[in-house]
């Protein structure tokens, strides 16, 4: 999710993070208060910064995990996830994307237009 989502939606942030704990993830860092951040990529040139809203472990491999919620922004989340696949794709990493009940279908035709398989998504 985008910065401005983040403020109001920490709760979907927490069950999330309970969810991949149950589902066995260790090290998990998350961009809300009382988690250890993520480490933040940074655009050459200017002052735009992408951070994955949790990144977690398992079975040592990195997993970065994106929330997705309706946004007014849709370009500026289609443009993190492309971004967030490709560096999981570089390091060897895997990509998902968490969504909750009323924003399926929104997340599942964003995947579509950015082509990305509906593999990516876990639904909560």
């Amino acid at each position: 999710m985008i910065q401005e989502d983040k403020i109001n939606n920490t709760d979907v942030v927490e069950s999330s993070i309970t969810y991949l704990e149950n589902r066995g993830f260790e090290n998990i860092k998350a961009d809300i208060e009382g988690y250890e951040t993520p480490k933040s990529f940074i655009k050459a040139g200017s002052d735009i910064s992408i951070t994955p809203d949790i990144v977690a472990t398992k079975e040592g491999r990195k997993h970065y995990f994106d929330i997705s919620l309706k946004s007014e922004k849709p370009r500026l989340l289609k443009s993190k996830w492309l971004f967030l696949n490709t560096i999981s794709n570089l390091k060897s990493s895997r990509f998902r994307i968490i969504t909750v009940r009323g924003h399926y279908k929104y997340t599942e035709e964003m995947l579509e237009s950015i082509n990305l398989t509906p593999n990516y998504l876990i639904k909560i």
